[in-house]
């Protein structure tokens, strides 16, 4: 049942080779994350259960596997404490310093006062109602209790040490990211992430972005703010087709789970935009789009994996806690993480409160079981909203629903904007998915919606879904 791995243990991202059978695989994979540091000595593994439901194999080769590498010394096994990892494994590490800056002042953000329809279908916004209150404020009590007094003060541009140091074990874990503290930066969310890429990279003689046919228009408008152009790149079925023009010297993506489109970078053409960038010296913008959600297919490792030198990876906690927060992230390249802290500025912009309790959040585990709970809660709408399209609107295909917090629903011909009008008339927001097509797109067009199943309560999801199948042909 969904319930068996959706809420036991602790993300692990792991990619056991099939050489050798499957308990040599993962125990080779398992050493590897032990041996590059990857896993921090004390870091407790998920049961041999909940592992085994999350890689899709039997307990028993994990808990072999388990058993192996305790016989082996890299992990230790006690009644009542769990499988962790053992002492005195993890490789020689750096102690980031994080001398005081001089006092500045955040960069100043505009807002706009959202509408609010009857039912909301949106993408891109999760269940505010979901918001762990409870368990925040906890993680805050403890935080503000442990904080030094200097926290509160005019900090690092790159942000606490405490959330880099907390990210950078929780990003190796659980999306295969290789870094360390000093080179993430902390931003008040991804666009603040962009702007800063922006004068970074505007500075580096960058004139052109490459971007997917189909995406965000405020991510191509902060890129052309910056003074960049933004040529689009072939969409198949594939996913996004990375031939980079010559005059491009960074790609934005969407690797892991594209938006809006909903599928993953074929391996293949990960392989290739990485052979370009190391090729070219060009640089990689990974955007994790709500990474942490999958449902029917193994989770695809961040793309910085494989090149940390050439991908700038970028993260927030909009999707899965709150975008109000304003937490963002980017793990940079060494030689690219002190341009863009002087970009960000003399001192951190991102609130120290909410800083330190997110670092509470995931060191604690709390982040975990907020995420697999979430988890869960999306399948359910994910396989209502399937079964209810497919059943009420058998000439509508649903596509993408492998992850993420979105549906799209693939129309007859020619019948998008006449299915939108009527949504609106039934106060539905939701998109079609010329809404996020790019303007020099060469991708033949599509009539579809985009609806977002993250953002209605649990109490409104039924009449959404009920004012949705009423407009569909």
């Amino acid at each position: 049942m969904a319930e068996s791995w959706a809420t036991l243990g602790v993300d692990l991202h792991l990619e056991p080779s099939g050489s050798g059978g499957l308990r040599r695989g993962l125990t080779d994979a398992l050493r590897d994350a032990v041996r590059s540091g990857r896993l921090a000595p004390g870091t407790r593994l998920p049961s041999s259960r909940s592992l085994a439901a999350d890689l899709g194999i039997a307990r028993n080769t994990v808990a072999e596997a388990y058993a192996d590498l305790v016989a082996e010394g890299w992990l230790t096994a006690r009644q009542g404490s769990g499988t962790r990892v053992a002492p005195g494994t993890a490789p020689g590490t750096r102690t980031p310093t994080a001398p005081a800056r001089p006092p500045g002042t955040a960069p100043a953000t505009s807002h706009r006062a959202p509408t609010r329809p009857l039912h909301d279908l949106v993408p891109g916004t999760p269940d505010l109602a979901a918001f762990p209150r409870t368990e925040w404020l906890k993680a805050t009590r403890r935080a503000l209790a442990t904080a030094p007094f200097h926290a509160f003060g005019y900090g690092d541009p790159r942000g606490r040490p405490e959330l880099r140091t907390a990210l950078a074990g929780y990003l190796a874990r659980a999306r295969g990211v290789r870094t360390d503290p000093d080179a993430i930066l902390v931003t008040a969310g991804f666009s603040h992430a962009l702007t800063l890429l922006g004068t970074v990279l505007r500075a580096r003689g960058v004139r052109t972005v490459a971007v997917e046919s189909y995406g965000l228009d405020v991510h191509w408008a902060l890129l052309h703010g910056a003074g960049m152009a933004t040529p689009a790149l072939p969409y198949d079925a594939l996913g996004t087709d990375p031939v980079v023009p010559r005059s491009a010297g960074a790609v934005l993506l969407t690797p892991a789970h594209q938006f809006p489109m909903g599928t993953a970078l074929h391996p293949d053409r990960r392989a290739a935009v990485v052979a370009w960038a190391r090729r070219t010296g060009g640089l990689v913008l990974e955007d994790d789009y709500d990474g942490e959600f999958r449902y029917d297919r193994q989770p695809v490792g961040a793309l910085q994996g494989l090149a940390p030198d050439r991908v700038v990876y970028l993260g927030t906690a909009s999707k899965s806690l709150a975008p109000g927060l304003r937490l963002g992230w980017m793990v940079l390249p060494p030689a690219l993480a002190a341009e863009a802290a002087r970009a960000k500025g003399q001192a951190d912009s991102v609130g120290v409160l909410e800083q330190l309790t997110l670092a509470e959040f995931l060191t604690s585990g709390a982040y975990d079981r907020h995420v697999r709970s979430c988890r869960l809660r999306y399948r359910r709408r994910r396989d209502a909203l399937a079964t209810a399209v497919t059943e009420r609107a058998p000439g509508v295909e649903v596509t993408g629903i492998a992850a993420g917090l979105h549906a799209v629903l693939r129309l007859p011909a020619g019948t998008e904007e006449s299915v939108v009008q009527a949504a609106a008339w039934q106060g539905l927001a939701l998109h079609g998915l010329s809404y996020h097509r790019h303007p020099e797109a060469v991708t033949e067009p599509l009539d579809a919606l985009v609806v977002g199943y993250g953002t209605p309560p649990d109490s409104a999801w039924a009449g959404a879904l009920e004012a949705l199948c009423r407009v569909l042909p």
